[in-house]
């Protein structure tokens, strides 16, 4: 209940920060794509385009919050907590696209750099800059940042957007002091490898989840080790452990326990290994017992062919 109590906390707090993060940089982001077109700066839209991914990412991870507060139902047993998953996958994929979508007006403005209103460019970047950093800050100091998705993928966002605008401030610098036209394209292709980078650390691990793949704070063997040396317990197979969303990661499996074992031991057994399994960052666990005569492939991860037709399905699984 503890562990409950604590995560309905930090949901708060991150929902919160999520809140004013979403409002402040919405707002900046408009001024940037109109302070970018206005000084003719594509450093400054690359920001603003990667502002707006932070907007968006920042928008999803709202609903998904939202969304997994609904409470599990008929059709959806584990709730809508996968919810924010999807979204951070989508989001790394926005990013991609609009990585790739600055990579190619970049090579187009180093052929032939435009005019570039280079004060009103130091100027916006400059409070771009302000307005991230006292994001960061926010985010720092009153959210999870660690330990949830959604919540890193929107802070790291903040950070790499913090880069974008350093880029189009020294971009606008050079530009003033040296003359320097291709300054502006280069900016804005940093700024695009921050934003594909960001796109594809986010994709891959929300991609990691969908596949339902071990959570990267779950050591396997410790967790297998755990369940074979409980005292009672003869031999483990059939092994899943997977995460539902982050910060909550699920595990089942089959053990073998001695054919005189009561009911009630077997519960005191389970409580154990539950306690003992929680350490281990694993909340929800499903253990089925059963005697040596069970039916099942000896091997720990589990073996069953999906097509075993429903007549056969009692002899196989």
């Amino acid at each position: 209940m503890g562990h409950e109590h604590g995560h309905d906390h930090t949901h708060g707090a991150n929902k919160k920060v999520l809140l004013i993060s979403f409002l402040i940089i919405t707002l900046y982001m408009i001024v940037e794509v109109i302070g970018g077109f206005l000084t003719n700066s594509l450093a400054l839209l690359a920001d603003a385009g990667h502002m707006l991914s932070d907007s968006i990412s920042l928008a999803i991870a709202l609903i998904a919050f939202k969304l997994g507060e609904k409470v599990a139902n008929k059709s959806k047993t584990y709730g809508y907590k996968r919810f924010e998953i999807l979204a951070a996958v989508l989001n790394g994929a926005t990013l991609i696209v609009i990585a790739l979508f600055i990579f190619i007006e970049a090579v187009k403005r180093f052929a032939n750099p435009p005019d570039v209103a280079t004060t009103g460019m130091l100027i916006v970047s400059s409070i771009g800059l302000a307005i991230n950093i006292l994001v960061a800050w926010i985010m720092m100091r009153g959210s999870d940042v660690e330990g949830n998705l959604n919540m890193k993928g929107a802070y790291l966002h903040v950070i790499s957007d913090m880069l974008g605008s350093i880029g189009a401030i020294a971009a606008a610098l050079l530009m003033m002091f040296f003359g320097w036209g291709w300054a502006d394209p280069l900016a804005s292709v940093i700024v695009a490898i921050l934003v594909l980078r960001s796109g594809y650390y986010v994709s891959k691990s929300g991609l990691h989840v969908l596949m339902e793949g071990v959570p990267q704070n779950v050591d396997i063997d410790n967790v297998i080790r755990t369940i074979q040396s409980a005292e009672g317990v003869q031999s483990a197979h059939d092994l899943h452990v997977w995460s539902i969303t982050s910060g909550l990661n699920a595990l089942s499996c089959h053990a073998v326990v001695d054919d005189q074992m009561s009911i009630a031991e077997s519960e005191q057994l389970l409580r154990s290994i539950e306690h003992d399994l929680l350490h281990q960052n694993i909340h929800h666990v499903t253990i089925q017992w059963e005697t040596s005569a069970h039916q099942h492939d000896d091997s720990i991860l589990c073996k069953v062919k999906p097509e075993v037709s429903a007549d056969h399905h009692h002899q196989h699984h």
